[in-house]
């Protein structure tokens, strides 16, 4: 199942105002004793949405960020524990939790984390994927964008989870099967690292898979290199798509597929789909870009 976001038009925001809102946000984030964001969240159902804003300025959002889910249950502002910071460029303790030092950077224009930790037993829990799309007016949109959405345990590496880069100003979105901290970061590693890093993590996962069940994915993987070394993208996009849809065709069933605050389940299924999707996008990408 595919998530879709509506999309408002996005309003104009003045040169004045991203100048101030910049200079602010630097100063902010320098500021060691300071640099939690205020963020306003709400949830209802499968939704939920929250706005950061910078102190003393509730009206002009830094960022919105919108979660949908396929299957959620006791979803709330509270069950979310969704928080945001600024972060300084210079942190060397985030720095060294970046794919590569040089080649994945913050955005000086959007330096600012976005936590989701729920409460151990705050009651929230989802079958399948989610989707998480985060918005910003900060940073352009150009066709082609490095701009990627990544994500993180808390304190752990971070790693591309993109399906999509949207416009509007830049929406940048993506599909997990868990939590944790979000940045968008710029990308500059060469698409087929990233393509080989994103395949290997879906190997990792289906190691984790009960025994009968890795040798058909472990096949499919098997295709979708086989066509990219042959530059055959349409084949390697459809051998993609087969693990997505064999990870939700087996879910719940023969693959464990819910996600529990408590962290007493483990969703294989939904992180194997989320693998898949983000696998998808770099493939496309490097389809239409190039490395």
């Amino acid at each position: 199942m595919r998530h879709t976001f509506a999309q408002s038009p996005a309003p104009r925001r003045s040169a004045a105002w991203l100048a101030w809102t910049l200079t602010a946000l630097w100063l902010f984030a320098a500021s060691a004793q300071a640099q939690t964001l205020p963020i306003s969240v709400s949830a209802s159902g499968n939704h939920a949405e929250a706005s950061i804003t910078l102190p003393g300025l509730p009206g002009s959002p830094l960022a919105e960020v919108l979660l949908d889910f396929e299957d959620a249950s006791g979803l709330s502002a509270y069950s979310l524990g969704i928080s945001a910071r600024a972060v300084s460029l210079s942190d060397a303790d985030l720095l060294a939790r970046l794919p590569d030092f040089d080649l994945t950077t913050v955005q000086s224009a959007l330096p600012v984390m976005v936590t989701i930790e729920p409460p151990l037993y705050g009651g929230l829990r989802f079958n399948g994927t989610g989707r998480v799309e985060l918005h910003t007016h900060l940073l352009p949109y150009t066709a082609g964008s490095r701009l990627r959405l990544f994500k993180a345990p808390v304190g752990g590496a971070f790693r591309d989870i993109t399906d999509e880069i949207a416009a509007g100003s830049v929406r940048a979105r993506g599909t997990y099967g868990g939590f944790s901290q979000f940045l968008i970061l710029a990308d500059l590693r060469p698409t087929g690292t990233v393509i080989a890093n994103k395949i290997q993590r879906l190997r990792n996962r289906v190691e984790l898979l009960p025994l009968a069940e890795r040798a058909a994915f472990d096949d499919l993987l098997d295709d979708v290199e086989s066509a990219l070394a042959v530059a055959d993208y349409a084949a390697a996009l459809a051998a993609t798509d087969d693990v997505r849809g064999r990870a939700q065709t087996r879910a719940g069933s023969y693959i464990a597929n819910t996600w529990r605050a408590t962290r007493t389940h483990r969703n294989h299924a939904g992180e194997l789909a989320a693998g898949a999707a983000t696998l998808r996008f770099s493939i496309a990408f490097l389809r239409d870009h190039g490395p």
